[in-house]
Order: structure tokens, then sequence, then C-alpha cells
């Protein structure tokens, strides 16, 4: 399944240390997580990860030491689980910069990122997110967070249920300047409902989606990629609002039945930049 993932079309993989690991080989399974990190060939530039457990575990502090020691020139990203204040992601970055010290890496290199799964996660949203330089998104836990806050069920109805957590969440993660990734659909076989959550969470305006199986990143990708259309469109109205500023001196213009100015062409240009961010991925 490692070798899978890391061949498949993801743009990151992540190994897995917390809720996919048994506890009884929560120990043993540090060294199948960096054997693959070493080992496993990551096609097309993907981002390498591994998630520990939290730091109210037991477990947290080794699943850093005992893989990044020996593993670390192979590791991109620490993604933190159930944090639930900006001082877990403070005691994970230092033990992370002390790794680096001690193996002569540079400072900063792994990067974090974080699951708000909890509901005092989520009020502290906008702390967690500044905690550190290393923070590179938020992720929306789903499951966790509908367990934790006692709903009746996270699979259906979610996209409404859950709209605070997400907004919130988003917009915490705009204001610190980072990534927002929404959560999985645990339904992989069932891609009509994937792709309805891809385009769900695209809409809103978070940067991609977790996907817990190869079939479902298609889907996903498609949902998070502008069309050629849209580029198209986006292309002209830039085009066309530049002119008529230049030629005409106006702030706003009509196209297409639409009114544009300077707030719509943030979208636009924002359509252009996630086409650009996919080409130089690919």
């Amino acid at each position: 399944m490692m070798q899978k993932a890391a061949a498949s079309d993801a743009d990151e993989v992540i190994f897995d240390l917390e809720d996919a690991c048994a506890v009884s080989q929560k120990v043993e399974a540090r060294k199948t997580v960096a054997q693959a990190l070493q080992s496993c060939e990551f096609t097309g530039g993907k981002v390498r990860a591994y998630r520990i457990n939290g730091v109210e575990t037991p477990w947290c502090y080794r699943d850093l030491i005992d893989v990044l020691e020996t593993s670390a020139r192979f590791v991109d990203v620490v993604v933190l689980p159930k944090a639930r204040t900006a001082d877990d992601v403070r005691f994970v970055d230092r033990l992370i910069t002390q790794i680096e010290q001690s193996l002569k890496l540079p400072v900063g290199r792994i990067r974090l990122e974080v699951l708000i799964e909890t509901s005092k996660a989520l009020l502290q949203a906008e702390a967690i997110a500044a905690a550190s330089p290393r923070l590179e998104s938020l992720i929306f836990g789903v499951a966790d967070f509908a367990g934790e806050t006692g709903a009746r069920d996270f699979r259906d109805n979610h996209q409404t249920t859950f709209a605070f957590a997400r907004q919130h969440l988003l917009t915490a993660a705009r204001a610190a300047g980072i990534d927002a990734i929404d959560s999985v659909t645990v339904q992989f076989k069932d891609l009509t409902r994937v792709e309805a959550d891809a385009r769900h969470a695209a809409s809103l305006g978070f940067d991609g989606k977790w996907a817990i199986h190869p079939a479902q990143l298609p889907a996903i990708h498609d949902a998070f990629t502008p069309s050629a259309e849209a580029l198209t469109r986006a292309q002209r109205i830039i085009e066309a609002y530049a002119k008529a500023d230049q030629q005409d001196g106006l702030g706003a213009i009509v196209i297409d039945d639409e009114m544009v100015d300077a707030a719509t062409l943030t979208l636009e240009r924002r359509r252009l930049a996630i086409a650009a961010k996919a080409r130089r991925a690919g």
C-alpha cells in the first residue's frame, strides 16, 4: 500500500502512525514508516509526509525521534493530529528543531501540517495557524470532530452540519497565509460522493482534500483544478479590465452580463495561480 501510494498521482503521501495504526503496533510501525520513507520511489515530486500520534499520547515524542533521526532527509512534512492549542504545535516544532540541529540539517526544512479535530482546537484555530513558521496547512478532521462534538453522524449532510467548522478553519488558515485542506470522504468507492464533496470544498475556497484511496484522486484533482474554459475566461476578464482602466479610466466594466471590478480580479487571478501551480507540480 505504501509503494502504491508513493507511485500514485497524489500530490502528497502521508504514512500513518496514528488512527490507521493498531495500538499493539505503534512502536514497530515506526520502523516500517522509516524504511518506507527511505525506500519507496515517490514519483512526480510529491510531498513525503507521515502522521505522528498526538502530543497527549505516550507515543508522540518517540514518533518524532525514532523516525526523524533515521529518515529526516526523506521527510518533507510531519502531520500533527488532534492539536488542541498553539503550545501543542510549538512542542512539536521545538523537538523537530533539536533533531534537525543534531543531524546538522537546515532548521525549518521539515514542515508541519496540523489537523483541527476538536472544538477546543477550532476555537483556537487562529493561534494554532500562527504558532510556527513551519506550518503549511490546517486540515479539517471531520470524523474526530463529529465524535468530539457529539454529532450523530459525519457521513450524511456533513456539508451543512459542519459548515461553521469549515468556514472557521478556512478563515484562520487564510489569515495566517497557509493552506486549508478538507477532510476525507470515507465512502471511497462512491466516486460521485467524492466528486460532490471535493467540488463543495473547492467552492468554499479550500486548497485541497485528503484522499484515502487512489481511485478518489481524479475526482479531487478535477474539482480543484480550474477548467480550460474557466482559465480562458479569467484571462479575458483580466485583460479586458486592464484595457478599460488604461484606455478609459474605468474601475468597473460589464463582461457577459456581469459587473467586473477590482474585487472580481482577485478570484480570477487565483484561478490562474492554481493552474500555474498545478503545471509546475506536474
